[in-house]
């Protein structure tokens, strides 16, 4: 049971048009979670509004409804919800557009799973649950409260949380993860629907297929090949990315390479600002705690972080590797010595 949860409904209660936000780097958690509030507020006879300041990834084009998510946010309205980040450096584009005044006057909820500190310091409620998704939290409050799950709510929160657990096979899942999705194909949800209307939409054309086999070629090798790396300039995100996130395309099959322990995808983009997506094998939980070093967030086994200051990109590159080379030895002196400990113990 969430303490929380009672204070969360006040504020629905109260409010008749509500808008959910996504932060800057929205994924099929954030998207899933607020496709499900969307269905769910509007079932309470409510007029829920879908923001995010950056574009929804063409690879998230296969959730219905995608297509609502505006990047303005209506002058009048009662109240928001801010879902799948506390994160208050996350809302760079709410700010610039001069916006983020009218979320901070109004009532605003939290819904999050990561394990960070909120700076969202306006917020009114925050609900920061450990849990594998925050769909699974969505989930739970609306079991908790008695929120309306038609079959669409239910499809996006199964959605939600099948994304962040990468199918259910990260070390975050738990038994009660699994649990929901349970209930939620006992609800109706087909798992085959969902995951066929997803391989549908990743269908690759020629063009795009050829490019893989381009960034292929170009992974760098580093930290004795446990840490593999590609670099990705403006001029082919411009190209490739209506189609397809040019990181996606490869950092799965940087991932699989023998003794890779961790991927990293960098995005150089023509304002001067650098991404980086971030991806840890099971066993070598250490991207959040890379991306944290730059300012960014996420899981142990998925983050990201951007860079906007200027700064020489090889400088920022050459940074990212120590570090996640530096904490990848830190990792292996800390199984060495839990393993020293424990055959002592066995002693």
């Amino acid at each position: 049971m969430y303490p929380e949860a009672s204070a969360i409904a006040e504020i629905v209660s109260d409010a008749h048009r509500i808008v959910i936000l996504q932060a800057d780097n929205p994924d099929g958690d954030s998207l899933g979670s607020a496709l499900a509030l969307e269905q769910i507020l509007h079932e309470m006879g409510k007029d829920p509004i879908l923001y995010c300041g950056a574009d929804i990834p063409s690879y998230l084009s296969y959730l219905p409804g995608w297509d609502r998510v505006s990047k303005d946010i209506p002058h009048n309205f009662d109240a928001s919800i801010i879902v799948d980040t506390s994160a208050d450096s996350l809302f760079e584009n709410l700010a610039k557009s001069g916006q983020k005044g009218w979320i901070a006057a109004k009532r605003l909820i939290v819904i999050d799973h990561h394990p960070v500190d909120n700076t969202i310091t306006y917020a009114n409620i925050v609900c920061n649950k450990p849990a594998v998704a925050t769909g699974e939290i969505i989930y739970e409050l609306a079991q908790q409260l008695g929120w309306p799950l038609n079959n669409t709510a239910k499809d996006m929160i199964a959605t939600a949380i099948l994304s962040d657990s990468l199918g259910l096979m990260t070390d975050a899942t738990t038994a009660r993860s699994i649990h929901i999705i349970a209930e939620l194909v006992e609800g109706g949800v087909s798992l085959p629907t969902l995951e066929n209307a997803r391989r549908d939409l990743m269908r690759k054309s020629p063009q795009l297929v050829s490019y893989k086999g381009e960034l292929l070629q170009r992974i760098e090798y580093c930290a004795d090949n446990r840490i593999a790396a590609i670099t990705i300039p403006w001029s082919e995100i411009e190209r490739y990315s209506p189609e397809y996130n040019p990181s996606m395309l490869v950092i799965d099959d940087m991932r699989s390479t023998v003794g890779v322990q961790l991927a990293i995808s960098f995005k150089l983009y023509n304002d001067g600002h650098v991404t980086a997506k971030i991806r840890a094998n099971f066993g070598y939980p250490v991207a959040g705690e890379l991306a944290k070093h730059f300012g960014g967030g996420g899981h142990p086994y998925a983050s990201g972080f951007k860079i906007t200051q200027s700064r020489p990109f090889n400088e920022i590159k050459s940074e990212c590797i120590n570090v996640a080379a530096s904490l990848l030895d830190q990792l292996e002196q800390d199984k060495i010595h839990e393993h020293a400990t424990l055959q002592h113990a066995d002693a």
